[in-house]
């Protein structure tokens, strides 16, 4: 399912079949949380800007519209109309930041939802049943994301927890991939190391997960608030201990700057938010560095938000345009800043793959961390 194509240092170049289409690696994955991309962007709109996956959330859509629902409509891919890859975050994440009043069992977590307060209880059988009615390629483990920092022996514990957690997981799994009216009985199942920033734990975590030949393996628990150099150190200290011929997933990353520097260290994968957020409020990524479009002095600027980029927004509009759209309150601005911000992405990892192939990815890299990450 995972082959290496090339490799330069820790940096791989790589290709991931799918039931829904392969993968080229490294990719970065567009966040439709509740099946759209905040900013008015659908998944017709996704193909424009050169997105290979897309990722939807298990906790926002259980709670609206219900996942039931969603596979009463015949599943996510047709009721959002992406026919790709659709990854789908566990809701773990979202249960232990959002969800108000939780109480961790060995069972599950029974919590309040952050929309009405009304009781729910979440657990690894209940994450699969989920995440199999959306019918999404790549469901994620049931896991506990502790704060950081966390006490070293409640991370521990934690842990503990969540391998017992992934274990139920895939014994559920299996037993839905045998359901007649299962959507997708080809779904995929990627576990989820965590461990805080105790660098012993999470390379314990990873050997033992690593031991379940599962399709891919996710980290967890990062860019929660430790600093970049933490995260870089982290991933240093488990990549050796991660599967070769399996997919890495660094989750909730980041800047274009962490992508480069985690692509360096070995991952394949990524999500966030932030490009569409930022966006929305105006803050752009370019090859020259991070532009912010509520400035002054960009009130009648003719010139595109970024003259080295090729996407339909660059094409046609200014950003003296866009900014007043952004100013005004119209939907407009924000649409055209998250196409612009989700393109660029795309078009990051998709240069970071030429870069590979040619060999030239250290160069590239090397000219760049100190760029892309300036604010102009």
């Amino acid at each position: 399912m995972f082959k290496v194509i090339k490799q330069e240092g820790q940096a791989r170049r790589g290709e991931f079949v799918t039931p829904h289409g392969t993968i080229q690696t490294p990719a970065f994955m567009n966040v439709a949380t509740c099946g759209a991309i905040k900013g008015a962007v659908s998944a017709l709109d996704l193909k424009d800007i050169k997105c290979q996956v897309q990722l939807c959330n298990t906790y926002h859509l259980h709670l609206r519209p219900g996942d039931t629902k969603v596979k009463q409509m015949g599943g996510l891919h047709k009721f959002t109309r992406w026919d790709g890859p659709i990854l789908t975050a566990s809701g773990g994440f979202q249960v232990f930041s959002l969800a108000r009043l939780k109480n961790i069992k060995e069972e599950g977590v029974y919590f309040n939802s952050h929309i009405d307060g009304r009781k729910i209880f979440m657990g690894p059988e209940e994450s699969m049943q989920i995440q199999s009615n959306l019918g999404s390629t790549i469901a994620m483990a049931f896991d506990e994301c502790v704060e950081n920092p966390s006490p070293y022996d409640y991370t521990k514990n934690s842990i503990e927890r969540t391998t017992r957690w992934l274990k139920r997981c895939i014994a559920e799994m299996n037993k839905l991939k045998g359901l007649d009216d299962t959507l997708n009985k080809e779904q995929m199942l990627f576990a989820i190391n965590q461990g805080g920033i105790y660098e012993d734990l999470r390379i314990e975590h990873m050997k033992e997960i690593a031991e379940l030949n599962l399709d891919g393996y996710a980290i967890g628990g990062l860019a929660v608030g430790e600093p970049a150099k933490t995260m870089y150190q982290i991933i240093e200290a488990v990549e050796p201990y991660a599967p070769k011929d399996k997919i890495r997933y660094l989750m909730g990353v980041g800047t274009p700057v962490n992508i480069l520097e985690s692509v360096a260290r070995g991952v394949d994968l990524f999500d966030c938010v932030m490009p569409s957020r930022n966006a929305r409020h105006g803050q752009l990524f370019t090859w020259d560095g991070v532009r912010n479009l509520n400035n002054a002095k960009y009130e009648t600027d003719e010139r595109p938000i970024d003259e080295h980029c090729g996407c339909p927004v660059c094409q046609s509009f200014s950003r003296a345009y866009i900014r007043h759209l952004l100013k005004s309150g119209e939907m407009l601005g924000m649409r055209l800043a998250v196409l612009h911000n989700l393109y660029f992405y795309n078009n990051l990892t998709e240069v970071i793959r030429e870069k590979l192939d040619e060999g030239a990815y250290t160069e590239f890299y090397e000219k760049y961390k100190s760029i892309l990450g300036v604010r102009i």
